[in-house]
């Protein structure tokens, strides 16, 4: 189902037997990332495995640096089993046998316990220069390992690409499981490699459109546990959920502003859907747009200033932006189809991502504001819930594969595919996370 359709979409008739959790509890299947098409000629690098204490870790940290570094599509990794020696520091290092291997950098650690966990030392090295590229000292507990592996995966992928990674940050989504003839709905969070799945929440009732706040501590969603559409704020850390827009008729389509202080969304309390935004703090709202169509799927500019909306006021869906100050809309997608909806900035604000349909296709795609230049990534037939990650250079969504829906990703530049699956579920409306502060 299409956003613009879900903006309708009202269920009536449904009991309050929906459990919500009060706080996080660990998610039974893992997320799986399966790289489709990556680069060509991706940059060959060899993680050795880490020196750890003599009792061991409870996390494998070179193994989570490869498998980070290898899932970016952008690095071809070197099995342990065909490294010609396992050095742990730099001065170990014997260059030329990394040499004759075909190996341009190398990264070698050790982790040692201390008072209050671990630290975590690394050296990424140029192979064919012999030297130092960068190094980092991570201090750790025990139960933020993975963390600090990510943030050497980041390190070392800065390093190399020149863009700051993402291994370091979250993503959240929704789960769908069959209990018996009924469904089961989970809010879940995850790192953006898939692993610690938290289910954030959990009810009978259908629950949609997750949106992180800039801020990084909440949630905004819909849900349908009080038999209407109404849109939550939920703290990630307590699990305290706060009811921010309810009542008869639509209730959705929730997206933050960057100072994570208001939520624009889709209204229909005054008769028509139209965009409205809510200060949290002070319980104003705002509305924004005034037309007998439908304007929905509001998202802020990265400075705050303008929205994008989805309207069919032209006769079909299509991408408008209007200034948050008061103004006039002016539409963006000109002879770009009959249908694009649900779009969303990129971190800088030079492009668009959103739902574009070519020859009966729903498909992801990107728009460059500045060239009005339409790209085309995906080639699925039902594609949907575009998201940026924080630095720009992938986006997440969600897709239908023989019948069922789980989650993709792509780069902006369409080199690189990833499908994430998880075993038994239905996965879909993802939204990738902010940089950790």
């Amino acid at each position: 189902m299409k956003k613009i359709a879900q903006a309708l979409l009202t269920i009536a008739g449904l009991n309050l037997a929906g459990l919500h959790l009060a706080s996080p509890v660990f998610a039974e299947e893992v997320m799986t990332i399966e790289i489709t098409e990556g680069v060509e000629n991706a940059t060959p690098i060899a993680i050795v495995p880490f020196e750890s204490p003599e009792a061991g870790l409870p996390v494998n940290i070179s193994q989570v640096v490869t498998d980070d570094l290898e899932s970016s599509g952008y690095f071809k990794t070197m099995p342990v089993t065909d490294m010609p020696s396992q050095p742990n520091d730099f001065k170990s290092i014997m260059f030329d046998d990394w040499k004759r291997m075909g190996m341009d950098n190398l990264v070698v650690g050790k982790a040692s316990e201390t008072a209050s966990g671990y630290a975590i030392e690394f050296r990424l090295a140029d192979v064919y220069k012999g030297s130092q590229l960068t190094g980092l000292r991570v201090m750790s507990k025990a139960s933020s390992l993975r963390f600090a592996a990510h943030q050497i995966s980041d390190v070392i992928y800065e390093k190399l690409t020149g863009e700051q990674g993402v291994f370091a940050t979250r993503i959240t989504y929704i789960t769908v499981k069959k209990e018996g003839k009924k469904k089961r709905y989970h809010l879940e969070m995850a790192d953006a490699d898939g692993s610690n799945p938290v289910v954030l929440f959990s009810t009978s009732h259908p629950i949609m459109s997750p949106v992180w706040a800039p801020n990084g501590h909440q949630l905004a969603y819909v849900s349908f546990e009080e038999g209407n559409s109404a849109i939550y704020v939920q703290n990630i850390s307590t699990g305290k959920r706060q009811m921010v827009a309810s009542g008869r008729g639509i209730n959705s389509s929730p997206a933050w502003s960057p100072d994570s202080s208001k939520l624009a969304m889709t209204l229909s309390k005054d008769g028509n859907p139209e965009i409205y935004i809510k200060n949290i703090r002070t319980n104003q709202f705002t509305r924004i747009t005034n037309n007998r169509a439908i304007d929905t799927e509001a998202a802020f500019s990265p400075d705050g200033r303008n929205l994008v909306f989805t309207s069919n006021r032209g006769g079909s869906p299509q991408i408008y932006q209007t200034p948050v100050s008061g103004g006039s809309a002016q539409r963006l997608t000109f002879n770009m189809g009959k249908y694009n909806a649900g779009a969303s900035y990129s971190p800088d604000g030079k492009m668009l991502t959103f739902v574009h349909q070519s020859n009966g296709a729903y498909q992801i795609a990107v728009l460059d504001l500045d060239y009005q230049q339409l790209t085309v990534l995906t080639d699925a037939r039902q594609d949907e819930s575009p998201s940026f990650a924080p630095n720009g250079n992938m986006i997440i969504y969600s897709t239908n594969r023989g019948h069922r829906s789980e989650l993709a990703a792509v780069s902006v530049d369409g080199k690189i595919h990833k499908r994430l699956t998880i075993r038994g579920s239905e996965v879909r409306d993802p939204d990738w996370g902010p940089f950790v502060r």
